[in-house]
């Protein structure tokens, strides 16, 4: 838990919930905060499998999953190169365009170079590699253009930016290929930011989401198609906006999703009689390894 990324506090949250949770089944856990001397702390300190609680960069993009196949520690959440594609907002909008899977018209800016749009305003300004929501605005206006890319530009050096989409903001929490109950996000300020995210009462939650069979089935099914093209494993989360149009349109598939008291995985499971500490026994149970020579 932890780490080196700017969503460290939230990585505490989750790796303290899960904590507790592992002390409530009586299984034996060692908490242990990652910094830069983590290869050391592993080498001190043999375990038998890993539950990631990291967010943000060096926590979900492949980097301690890496260094875990090192040690031949099994660890939850998606493999090596699952945790790299999925985190890259980039290279996963690349795959599912590629797929045929829907997702906003997008294109990149590169820091120190061209500053032209060619996509008409809504957009979405975003880090390629960043989560939390950190470093995202919505523009609406060109006078908020150029601030957008700044706040982006302070967590990447590559920036992507999609157009904006109305509709309804999902979350599919994954049961490996298994999706569980949809999770409709309401945002009380309209926007799903860092604040809106980890602050009670900043966002309502509808869970099941109240949703047509036919809108709930094409979410179901595009979520088991990104948790297939982007190598999922475990118990991720895929988010989508459900345009005017009844179409799931992807955001993201979140590899290692938040087990904070207003998390959404933890809603979904609550819906098919999984509670908090069950949750984590069965993401336990997932963890695996890549290489197994």
């Amino acid at each position: 838990m932890g780490g080196l990324s700017p969503e460290r506090e939230v990585s505490i949250v989750t790796g303290n919930s899960v904590l507790e949770a592992i002390n409530r089944k009586g299984l034996t856990v060692l908490p242990i905060h990652v910094d830069h001397n983590i290869g050391e702390t592993l080498k001190s300190n043999p375990i038998d499998l890993a539950f990631i609680a990291l967010h943000g960069t060096f926590g979900e993009d492949g980097c301690i999953q890496g260094l875990l196949e090192y040690f031949k520690i099994p660890y939850t959440g998606s493999g090596v190169m699952g945790s790299a594609l999925a985190y890259d907002k980039l290279k996963s909008k690349e795959i599912l365009k590629f797929h045929g899977i829907p997702t906003a018209d997008y294109e990149v800016f590169y820091k120190n170079q061209k500053t032209d749009r060619s996509l008409d305003l809504p957009v979405v300004v975003k880090p390629t590699n960043q989560g939390s929501s950190l470093g995202v605005t919505i523009v609406k206006t060109e006078g908020q253009w150029k601030p957008a890319l700044e706040a982006a530009f302070a967590y990447s050096k590559e920036v992507i930016v999609e157009k904006f989409i109305e509709g309804k903001l999902l979350a599919i929490g994954m049961n490996e290929m298994t999706p569980m109950p949809i999770v409709h996000i309401r945002p009380k300020s309209g926007f799903y930011d860092y604040e809106a995210k980890y602050t009670p009462g900043k966002t309502e939650y509808i869970c099941p989401a109240d949703l047509e069979e036919s809108e709930a089935g094409r979410c179901r099914q595009t979520a088991k198609q990104v948790f297939q093209v982007l190598r999922g494993r475990g118990f991720p989360r895929v988010d989508v906006i459900l345009d005017n149009d009844g179409v799931p349109q992807v955001l993201e598939m979140n590899t290692i999703p938040g087990m904070t008291p207003t998390s959404l995985l933890p809603m979904a499971a609550r819906e098919i009689g999984l509670g908090f500490d069950d949750l984590v026994v069965e993401i336990l149970k997932t963890a695996q390894r890549d290489y197994t020579e």
